[in-house]
């Protein structure tokens, strides 16, 4: 098919196939194996024999722009741990915070997890009181709640006044 004339018996490699084909009575005779597939991580592929061949696989994750290790571990945010998997892969896992044990809880910079700067705490009425201790919150009551308990009212029991409105 190039021009060539080729001796019965010859081997040749017509155009730009690698694969080779032989001069035979009914026409030429050629080689067409089912090539391995190339890898999806394959970076470099060379050409040079009959079928294609992997010459150099990725051995690095690239998450949001940036690369890493196999096996390497990182956090790119400070709610996430990541680690490099030998497929390639980035898996990551995402803090599972606790409830914070107060009404009012803070995110501090570089923190995952909310913090409860004052300690535990609840409301009374509209009044954030510390938990494990008695409050008076007015002339008539007195509050007090319990440590964890901050999805819960604080409890509250009314004193003898004059005048005074109760909670």
């Amino acid at each position: 098919d190039s021009g060539f004339v080729y001796k019965l018996g010859e081997r040749f490699f017509p155009g730009h196939s690698n694969c080779p084909c032989v001069c035979a009575l009914d026409g030429p005779v050629c080689d067409q194996p089912e090539c391995p597939k190339i890898h999806p991580k394959c970076t470099k592929v060379e050409h040079n024999g009959c079928c294609p061949e992997c010459k150099e696989v990725k051995n690095f994750c690239e998450y949001h722009g940036k690369n890493y290790k196999i096996l390497e571990e990182f956090k790119p945010s400070p709610c996430e741990w990541c680690r490099c998997e030998p497929s390639n892969e980035v898996h990551c896992v995402v803090a599972d915070c606790a409830v914070p044990e107060c009404v009012n809880p803070v995110y501090e910079p570089e923190q995952c997890c909310p913090v409860c700067k004052n300690g535990p705490n609840c409301f009374a009425g509209t009044t954030i009181i510390p938990a494990g201790i008695e409050v008076k919150v007015d002339e008539c009551n007195i509050c007090h709640c319990h440590n964890g308990d901050w999805w819960k009212p604080a409890q509250c029991s009314k004193r003898e006044c004059q005048g005074k409105q109760t909670v």
